[in-house]
């Protein structure tokens, strides 16, 4: 994936799915680069290092898209209590949903609506 040019490496590298504020931190300090850096100024040997470590270090983007998704799945094959909160569309951690949890359950339904 192209990191936005204009923007921090620390924020840049924020773009690709899986890396968050604090990876990528630890991602900047392990290749000896300065996090306030743009990314259109890294050098190429910067860039390789870059991407080593993040090859190096764990799952982003797609394989962890699909490791998630199976987990997912997982939960909803074998039947335990998450996994049938995935199947209904209802939050899986505990939350409310008397009121709220609007993001899960999606738009009101309106009952006597014709």
């Amino acid at each position: 994936m192209d990191l936005p040019i204009n923007k921090r490496v620390q924020i840049g590298l924020t773009y690709i799915y899986g890396i968050g504020r604090s990876r990528a931190t630890k991602i900047c300090q392990e290749a000896a680069i300065d996090i306030s850096t743009k990314v259109k100024d890294l050098t190429e040997e910067e860039t390789v290092k870059i991407r080593n470590i993040i090859q190096r270090d764990g799952m982003v983007e797609g394989d962890l898209r699909k490791a998630v998704s199976m987990d997912i799945k997982r939960l909803m094959e074998i039947g335990c209590y998450r996994g049938l909160r995935h199947r209904r569309g209802l939050p899986a951690r505990g939350q409310r949903t008397h009121t709220n949890a609007r993001t899960r359950k999606g738009p009101r339904r309106i009952a006597g609506k014709k």
